[in-house]
């Protein structure tokens, strides 16, 4: 919960910025930026939590001295941010504020840059830069979190990602499970969020990459074996060298030309 101070510096942040563009746009922008400025900013004010209801559009309309088409159209803007949501029939709401948009943007980003080899490659290597450094940003608390510790569940999920790999078959779903599961046991909701956003990145972007090899997905799972074990023992520095024996394969990956579509996977 915000204290005070905090709550009234986030409300003046909102103001000064809202302040800043309507310098800068025209007006008609300006009327519908600063509407969903106050609608944030009475968020704010009067510590609203996800799911709680928000004033009528009336009522809106009344307490921040706009038009009603301002705060309709500052709404859809809000709800497009996920920062409220509309019910049909019961009002509108406080959102959940997850990191959606972000994702959605950075997916078309990647999709549009993907049309040209070089910038595709650029992109695919951004994610991976940030999916690293926000898991060695974490490294220290993790295994803080876990030393001393014994997760069976976790050891499962790494058995898969092995089964799957001598298979030659990419593990996914169990990659994701295994860094959700690691990112539980800290306790962070916004990085949670910010991982969960960088995967579903990685998730649109994999058919751009060359499909690994079997022994690649074996290194990688290996090395998700390696991270765990580590965690549990404690070892923050075996940790960090899991770390990077985990991105090396992908690393690889991000680098290579990408194979065209009809290209055969054993023609490099």
């Amino acid at each position: 919960m915000l204290s005070d101070k905090s709550l009234q510096a986030a409300v003046d942040a909102i103001s000064t910025t809202s302040k800043e563009r309507s310098e800068q746009q025209p007006s008609a922008q300006n009327r519908s930026t600063e509407t969903m400025d106050s609608i944030k900013a009475y968020i704010l004010s009067h510590r609203l939590q996800p799911g709680d209801p928000l004033p009528t559009e009336a009522e809106l309309c009344s307490y921040l001295g706009v038009s009603r088409s301002s705060v309709r159209e500052a709404l859809r803007k809000l709800e497009a941010l996920d920062i409220i949501g509309v019910r049909q029939g019961r009002g509108t709401f406080v959102g959940k504020m997850s990191l959606q948009p972000l994702v959605n943007t950075l997916v078309l980003r990647n999709a549009l840059e993907n049309t040209d080899t070089e910038r595709g490659r650029n992109a695919l290597s951004d994610v991976v830069a940030t999916r690293r450094a926000l898991d060695r940003g974490i490294a220290s608390e993790l295994v803080a979190a876990l030393a001393g510790t014994h997760n069976p569940e976790l050891h499962d999920i790494v058995t898969q990602m092995e089964e799957k790999s001598a298979r030659g078959e990419r593990y996914l779903e169990e990659d994701i499970a295994f860094h959700s599961a690691l990112l539980e046991t800290v306790g962070n909701e916004l990085l949670s969020q910010l991982t969960s956003a960088m995967w579903l990145v990685h998730q649109a972007i994999i058919p751009h990459l060359s499909a690994p090899t079997s022994p690649e997905l074996l290194h990688t799972a290996h090395a998700h074996a390696l991270m765990l074990d580590a965690a549990e023992a404690g070892d923050v520095e075996a940790y960090l060298e899991a770390l990077e024996a985990h991105y090396a394969p992908l690393d690889k990956l991000v680098h290579e030309e990408p194979r065209a579509a009809d290209e055969p996977e054993e023609a490099k």
